[in-house]
């Protein structure tokens, strides 16, 4: 199955925004009904036959964020606007990602990036961009796409608030 991102409003059914219900159907409909995999916590995430993992984040009965965890196989890809995020190595996912958007090292860990205009971000656990048998750090392994303010600290979310406030 192809995922394709689409920041910030989601990915396939799931929609930043809507309500934990929601999430938590589309999340099931997610799963391979023949392949169920022990380690699935309804409501909150589920792992494909491919090993692709598909995580909810809800916070005040919304769905804020969904992260994606690099497939085992090729029977699931993750893209954004034709980028596949976890077949492409980490180095040549982050060129492709700057023709379309800024895209920045984060902040406590180089390894990994975010494109904050586009609230998606891109981890793994250690960066080894030279060493294609070094797969945990030669690609990446997780992609989080989230709502507006969701890396926001409290300062950054009561301003937020505020100017939300202020056009109302």
């Amino acid at each position: 199955m192809d995922f394709e991102l689409d920041p910030p409003r989601g990915v396939g059914p799931l929609r930043v925004g809507m309500t934990r219900t929601e999430a938590d159907a589309a999340l099931a409909a997610l799963r391979d009904a023949d392949v169920v995999s022990e380690s699935d916590v309804p409501g909150r995430h589920v792992f494909r036959p491919s090993g692709l993992m598909i995580n909810i984040h809800c916070r005040n009965d919304r769905l804020v964020a969904v992260e994606l965890g690099r497939p085992s196989s090729g029977a699931d890809a993750v893209r954004f606007q034709g980028v596949d995020l976890f077949n492409l190595p980490a180095r040549a996912v982050v060129e492709a990602l700057r023709e379309k958007t800024p895209v920045e090292a984060a902040e406590d860990d180089p390894a990994s990036f975010v494109a904050p205009d586009l609230l998606l971000s891109l981890w793994r656990p250690f960066e080894a961009d030279d060493a294609p048998s070094e797969e945990q750090g030669f690609f990446f392994s997780s992609v989080l796409l989230a709502e507006p303010g969701y890396y926001d600290t409290p300062a950054q979310a009561a301003e937020r608030v505020r100017l939300s406030g202020a056009g109302a």
